[in-house]
């Protein structure tokens, strides 16, 4: 009896936790890390999870969900060094893009579907998220677990090559280095791309793209590290590499198609380039009296 009363207060107050993380006022937040169960998404335990000041995994003393409910990774393939992410920074990103109602979100590297449940909760009513994961054993297991969570899918295989649907939000977990047109030509108006932008070893952080009338907004969010994203982490074709300082300015970005790479590019790739300016204001209408 008590073990189920301590696992009930570790949900809790973890819940907490992340709305606190979020930098969010929507009491959702806290609410759906308190009801969908971490450990319903893991593998059976004992767990190896890893805080992210360390660099090597440390088994849970047994298999007691309530070691789940902490500030840590946890291995969903350690042998890759795949991981279900870190709380609290899956918090302060769901914050960040604020998934609402009736939306249509792509989730690009479920693993096992945790972070996909939340924001398929988070979307009702009305809502669905799509999500993408390379790794079939994942994504059985993601299929598997997202069963009782009717309004999320699991597609498998690489999500730079295959059809992305017009969504209002992209959600990435993997460290990319430029993202592929289709991606932000999937973005409906005003919806966010967030994503571990990682265009050289050095630099690691967290973009929230937003699409507008006059182009693609960016906005540096924090430190940020993921494995490479297959399809979307070469920097083949590279023509300037940011430093963290140039990253840090970015402000906007651009497909090459629809706007020249000018003086104010922080990085270029073939399809896609990023600026510092801040994208223009679209002129407001005449009205006609």
């Amino acid at each position: 009896m008590r073990k189920g009363r301590n696992l009930e207060e570790a949900r809790a107050f973890y819940a907490k936790l992340m709305l606190a993380a979020s930098h969010s006022s929507d009491p959702r937040l806290e609410r759906v890390f308190e009801l969908v169960p971490r450990e319903a998404f893991m593998p059976p335990g004992p767990w190896k999870i890893k805080i992210n000041v360390s660099h090597r995994y440390v088994e849970t003393p047994s298999d007691d969900p309530v070691y789940l409910y902490q500030n840590a990774l946890v291995a969903l393939d350690a042998d890759k060094g795949i991981n279900n992410g870190e709380p609290y920074l899956h918090a302060a990103w769901i914050g960040a893009v604020s998934p609402q109602p009736g939306e249509t979100v792509c989730h690009i590297g479920a693993g096992t579907g945790y972070y996909t449940a939340i924001m398929s909760v988070l979307v009702l009513p009305g809502g669905k998220v799509k999500a993408f994961e390379l790794e079939p054993h994942l994504a059985r297991q993601a299929r598997q677990n997202l069963k009782p969570f009717e309004n999320a899918s699991v597609t498998v295989g690489d999500a730079t090559a295959l059809p992305i649907p017009q969504c209002d939000l992209i959600y990435v977990n993997a460290g990319v280095a430029c993202p592929p047109p289709s991606w932000l030509q999937a973005l409906r108006p005003d919806g966010r791309m967030i994503f571990p932008w990682r265009p050289a070893e050095e630099v690691g952080v967290a973009l929230l793209v937003r699409r507008a009338a006059t182009g693609f907004s960016v906005k540096p969010l924090m430190p940020s590290w993921f494995i490479p994203c297959v399809g979307a982490s070469s920097t083949e074709g590279c023509t300037k590499v940011p430093s963290k300082r140039e990253a840090a300015r970015t402000r906007s970005l651009w497909l090459t198609t629809d706007k020249a790479p000018d003086e104010t590019a922080t990085a270029i790739y073939r399809d896609v380039w990023f600026s510092s300016a801040e994208l223009p204001v679209k002129p407001a209408t005449a009205r006609v009296m």
